[in-house]
């Protein structure tokens, strides 16, 4: 064999051994592409899910898991405000104040769960601006209320008798309405008086309560 040939078959045997010897060949990668994305938890309570496979693994990925938020019900969606019509049940007066229910029936074609406290504050002025503090939550968050259409359910608010206040301290004024938030929502609702109110612009000075959401019409 002469040198030339003799060095090229040496030159060849040398590259086959590196290739066999080197970690990390190509059944090493397809292992790390074809992984799994992680479930992330996100602030809220809710979920996220990292950015999806290349396109090359896409196809032999198997989706990812969303976990449930512990608040979120399984099954029907949360009642939305577009699901929710609202009216007043029947008051009770009460020292310093009365109670009256607040109803929210299922006015959508499916249906929906709603669970916790609403967010209720006065609105006044033509412009709708909020008047004084938001409604402070009285007692425990109830359970969840499995709403179909037409269904109704409740919660029992109590509306201070803010003319015992002083005048000065209170800053008195009309109030047209509530705006309420149905639980977990941002969209708002809101429901007029057919009656005189007045609430307090001070927001040191408390006004309204709130009661958890319960089936049927409190009592």
């Amino acid at each position: 064999m002469n040198r030339a040939k003799f060095l090229a078959v040496a030159v060849a045997a040398l590259a086959v051994g590196l290739t066999a010897c080197s970690p990390g060949g190509s059944g090493e990668q397809n292992t790390v592409n074809n992984a799994q994305p992680p479930v992330v938890q996100d602030d809220s309570g809710g979920s996220a899910v990292d950015s999806p496979a290349s396109d090359e693994t896409r196809d032999e990925t198997p989706s990812s898991t969303v976990a449930a938020s512990p608040d979120e019900p399984v099954g029907d969606p949360l009642c939305k405000a577009a699901d929710l019509a609202l009216s007043f049940g029947e008051g009770d007066g009460a020292t310093g104040g009365r109670y009256t229910p607040l109803i929210f029936t299922n006015t959508s074609s499916h249906n929906c769960v709603i669970q916790g406290f609403p967010g209720v504050s006065y609105v006044g002025g033509a412009d709708g601006h909020q008047i004084g503090a938001d409604a402070y939550r009285d007692g425990k968050k109830g359970g969840a209320v499995n709403m179909a259409p037409g269904d109704k359910a409740s919660a029992m608010i109590k509306f201070t008798t803010v003319e015992n206040y002083d005048p000065d301290e209170c800053r008195m004024e009309v109030a047209k309405g509530l705006r309420i938030y149905p639980p977990q929502e941002t969209a708002s609702l809101f429901i007029p008086f057919d009656f005189e109110e007045h609430g307090c612009a001070n927001p040191e000075k408390s006004q309204l309560s709130v009661q958890t959401i319960q089936a049927g019409v409190s009592q």
